[in-house]
């Protein structure tokens, strides 16, 4: 007698071959991304002890420091009373390098193998990582070393989202991509939160270990990505995903007949771009001003400038401010503060899911950002009242922040870098990508920039400034709000319409 079929196997065979390699690479990104933020995180949370102070600690024996100095256990240069513009300096030269960086990425994502740029990318970014932490076992206290070290990580890590959101551009079609971007997009927030964990556990001791592991892990995972990163689906005889569907195209914007809101066509578009997206027809890649002609590219880029402007001031400044206001200690202030991730990732999933079933992107973002706004006021008047408070605050306004940022930088950008007027171009998908979260990468620079300079004016004013750039990346969005708002009206009217005409007469 046969028993019947293994679960396992049962479970195995539901999904076709298809679906298991989608799935590998949806994973493999994930774990990619995850590395690349998580490398990003140390720096915010070994701050708290390049500068501290040292007055309740006990000196050593040999000690040689003035009896009065407060700062004799900081990390020279960062313990002198310009600590806060050298910290922003530190963190400045990465995201400046990262910003710059991004628009010319694009272009090579375009132009290299993917499977060779990214997992060359990720190796450099391992070694940099860990240089920076080297320089604790060298001894190193010279703030060129911290700042050169900065800029050639921000660079080579440019390498990384262009390369893994046309990656999943390539594996995935339109449908329900603001669900599996929400999800996939959490990478963020968790590289973010290991980084913080692993950071944590040798801030207070030996705080070069905390850049030296990460930079070990992402570049170990650099070398899984050349063994097995898949670029195209054909390569593998799988088939190409449908990135429009018949229906969508056939919708009439209000304001212009003939297409939907994402649907505009650009005849300078048509002319540069050609349908196969298999690897042997060798697609033409898209020009930079080609592509910012493309509806919507523009508004949203300047929308995330002002969105990551936010998300990225409290990526770096959010446990320093812990550990300042409410007293914490530097482990427990970074503990803390991976609630804000935990946030982006409920936020991310809730846009996604919510842009799905409206098919409003823009709506999503802007009601979000709105709501953003208020919160930020209440976190920082009322957030450090007690754990509680703060712990709910802290996740409140992470799915609201970062929530628009990971649509924007994921579905939005995957939309409308496969554009209907591209015609299945999967070589423009890189440039959108670039553009959009490049444009958002000034304002991730620009952030900790202001963070730096007005924090020791008091950490209102910080505040104010978050919710000033909120409301600026809003009110950016307003014309793509309308235009959705329009297509909701002409499609309700249209279905209003249909049923009429199949009513009977009596």
């Amino acid at each position: 007698m046969r028993s019947s079929l293994a679960p396992g196997i049962w479970f195995l065979r539901a999904f076709s071959r298809d679906s298991w390699y989608r799935g590998f690479i949806l994973l493999l990104t994930f774990l990619i991304y995850t590395c690349y933020h998580m490398s990003r995180k140390p720096i915010s949370i070994v701050k708290s002890r390049l500068h501290q102070n040292c007055s309740e600690l006990i000196r050593p024996p040999n000690d040689t420091h003035n009896p009065n100095d407060t700062t004799w256990c900081s990390w020279a240069p960062f313990d002198q009373d310009n600590y806060k513009e050298l910290l922003g300096a530190v963190d400045n030269a990465f995201l400046v390098a990262y910003a710059i960086g991004m628009f010319i990425s694009g272009i090579f994502g375009e132009r290299l193998p993917l499977r060779y740029y990214l997992s060359a990318g990720m190796l450099l970014s391992g070694l940099f990582t860990s240089l920076f932490g080297l320089g604790y076992f060298w001894d190193i206290h010279v703030l060129w070393y911290f700042v050169l070290i900065q800029i050639f990580n921000g660079l080579v890590q440019t390498t990384g989202w262009p390369s893994v959101v046309t990656c999943i551009g390539n594996w995935f079609g339109k449908g329900k991509r603001g669900f599996i971007m929400g999800i996939w997009n959490s990478h963020t927030s968790v590289g973010n939160i290991i980084g913080s964990l692993i950071a944590g556990i040798w801030v207070s001791d030996h705080w070069g270990l905390s850049f030296v592991v990460p930079g070990v892990i992402t570049a170990s995972v650099g070398i899984i990505t050349f063994l097995f990163l898949i670029e195209y689906p054909e390569d593998v005889d799988c088939a190409p995903p449908q990135h429009h569907d018949g229906s969508a195209e056939n919708q009439n914007n209000p304001e212009d007949p003939g297409s939907s809101f994402y649907g505009h066509q650009e005849s300078s578009m048509e002319t540069a771009t050609k349908c196969s997206k298999e690897p042997s027809a060798q697609p033409v890649a898209i020009s930079f001003f080609g592509a910012l002609m493309i509806p919507g590219v523009i508004e949203f880029s300047l929308c995330l400038l002002f969105a990551k402007l936010v998300s990225y001031t409290f990526l770096y400044w959010l446990p320093l401010y812990i550990f300042n206001v409410a007293h914490f200690s530097a482990k427990d202030a970074g503990d803390l503060s991976t609630l804000f991730d935990v946030g982006g990732i409920i936020g991310g999933i809730l846009a996604g899911l919510i842009s799905d079933y409206t098919n409003g992107r823009a709506t999503t973002c802007f009601i979000m950002l709105i709501l953003a706004a208020p919160m930020l006021f209440l976190y920082n008047r009322f957030g450090q009242n007690g754990i509680g408070s703060s712990i709910v605050m802290l996740i409140i306004c992470g799915a609201l922040v970062n929530g628009p940022y990971g649509l924007i930088t994921t579905a939005v950008s995957a939309d409308l870098g496969t554009h209907k007027s591209l015609k299945g171009n999967a070589k423009a998908l890189s440039t959108v990508t670039a553009i959009i979260d490049g444009t958002g990468s000034i304002g991730a620079a620009l952030g900790p920039l202001l963070a730096g300079l007005i924090s020791p004016t008091g950490w209102n004013n910080v505040f104010y400034m978050l919710i000033s750039a909120d409301i600026l990346a809003c009110l950016l969005l307003c014309r793509l709000v309308y235009k959705e708002i329009l297509d909701w009206k002409s499609s309700l009217s249209k279905d209003t319409g249909s049923c009429l005409a199949l009513t009977p007469t009596r």
